[in-house]
């Protein structure tokens, strides 16, 4: 089933039946498919309560300024040069010598549960570096799910740059193009797979006045990019953070400014 209407949305992302695909749980150990089966956004009931509360308790020690001064300042190093600023920057503030290169081959894998031996051989590298316990993998979850989403949403906000204040331009890009189209859920008592189109209920016209135009003075709207319910985005506050960040350097140095194609292609399935 596909879900475009807004109100629908909400309803399934509110209800504990409806849970996340399951992932499989007999991967070898330090591959991509062990670690998918080992993190919240694809895990249910206490597994996901106690792992959500682990990235909760971090994500609490990061301070989002912070994170934007450093995202602004590192871009403004590079001169405008922003791939892997968001990443390199929050695994400074966690304080995981993850090179970016190797959470993007992670990533490329992590939501649409690819296994190549690629992806298998990078998360093997991670797990290599500096750092034992549990808060290994809470980290690098946080390291993967904010790579590809964030990007995409500064890569998609860059086509729609012009007069707009940071804040407006991030929250309508959040709307009108997220990074992450869909998010799937299962439900618990029939099996049934429940796909939420994100960019349809996100332009719903019962909820949003001329749904396909794109307005950065739009104000505070309802939208489901960061999920609602009983699953929202831990981090969302974070990763606006460091977006703004980078977005406050291409301001600063327009002529770094570029127009880049939208992030359209992108698939959460949890």
């Amino acid at each position: 089933m596909i879900i475009t209407r807004h109100v629908e949305a909400r309803a399934v992302l509110a209800d504990t039946r409806y849970v996340p695909p399951p992932v499989r749980q007999d991967a070898p150990p330090y591959t991509l498919g062990w670690l998918r089966a080992r993190v919240s956004r694809f895990s249910s009931g206490e597994a996901h309560a106690e792992r959500r509360r682990a990235l909760e308790e971090r994500l609490a020690e990061l301070d989002p300024a912070t994170l934007r001064r450093r995202a602004r300042a590192a871009t403004l190093e590079r001169d405008g040069d922003w791939r892997g600023v968001p990443t390199q920057v929050l695994a400074a503030a966690l304080g995981v010598p993850a090179p970016v290169p190797l959470v993007e081959a992670v990533a490329a894998g992590y939501l649409s549960g690819e296994e190549t031996p690629g992806t298998d051989a990078a998360v093997a590298e991670l797990f290599r570096l500096p750092g034992d316990g549990p808060s290994v993998i809470t980290d690098l979850t946080l390291l993967l799910q904010a790579h590809a989403a964030t990007e995409g949403l500064i890569a998609n906000a860059l086509t729609h740059e012009g007069g707009a204040g940071v804040k407006g331009l991030l929250r309508e890009t959040l709307r009108h193009d997220p990074p992450l189209k869909v998010t799937r859920r299962v439900d618990r008592a029939t099996g049934e797979e429940v796909v939420i189109d994100l960019v349809a209920a996100n332009r719903d016209p019962a909820v949003f006045a001329d749904p396909e135009r794109f307005d950065a003075s739009r104000g505070e709207c309802p939208h489901l990019t960061f999920g609602h319910g009983v699953r929202p985005c831990p981090a969302s506050a974070h990763a606006l953070a460091l977006a703004a960040g980078v977005l406050d350097a291409l301001r600063a140095a327009p002529r770094q400014l570029t127009s880049e194609r939208p992030v359209s292609d992108q698939r959460e399935d949890s």
